[in-house]
């Protein structure tokens, strides 16, 4: 998949869901992304980080009800 080639990137670290790879700079498509987040640690934990906030998330909505 071609790589963004902006002349001013994005500082951010990115997931990539499709490849399962961190990007910094040169990025894929948005749509496979996830982030920013502020580094490549923080990047690699994307879907643990999306659990744990969808986790959240459902507990608040069940509260609500």
């Amino acid at each position: 998949m071609a790589k963004s080639k902006d002349p001013n990137p994005d500082q951010g670290w990115y997931y990539n869901t499709r490849t399962g790879e961190v990007e910094h700079l040169e990025r894929s498509r948005s749509i496979d992304l996830l982030g920013p987040y502020p580094d490549e640690a923080t990047a690699r934990r994307a879907l643990e980080i999306a659990r744990e906030r969808t986790k959240k998330a459902d507990e608040e909505d069940a509260k609500w009800r």
